[in-house]
């Protein structure tokens, strides 16, 4: 049985830093495509940031060098430091996986990956 399971959110103030976690258990072997999407009260999903098979990565626009996303391949494990945090970073935080071999860019632009995790909560008080 797969597993995502984000953590690391919670609240900080504007300019702070947030260091979420993915811990991925049960994917299978191939499955390599990795993201970070984030959605907000009222908008739509978006991605963040994408990390592929040979792992390029790929942010969104909106990301302006402010977070890094890292795999660690051992342990299976997903990260987003996300640093400089605006307000308008306020949002549910997911992270997702899918089968095959992909680019960071399709990763980042996934709209249907096989799996997600539930989500933690990143509030940026102003």
């Amino acid at each position: 049985q797969v597993h995502l399971m984000e953590s690391g959110g919670g609240s900080v103030q504007a300019g702070g830093s947030v260091r979420l976690s993915c811990a991925a258990a049960g994917l299978p072997y191939n499955s390599h495509c990795m993201g970070w999407f984030r959605q907000a009260p009222g908008k739509d999903r978006e991605g963040v940031a994408g990390i592929g098979s040979k792992g390029s990565i790929k942010y969104a626009d909106f990301v302006k060098g402010r977070f890094t996303i890292s795999k660690d391949n051992v342990k299976n494990v997903l990260f987003l430091q996300m640093d400089n945090l605006e307000p308008e970073d306020t949002a549910m935080y997911y992270c997702a996986a899918d089968g095959g071999y992909c680019s960071g860019a399709y990763a980042l632009r996934m709209t249907s990956p096989t799996y997600w995790g539930q989500g933690t909560q990143v509030t940026v008080a102003s």
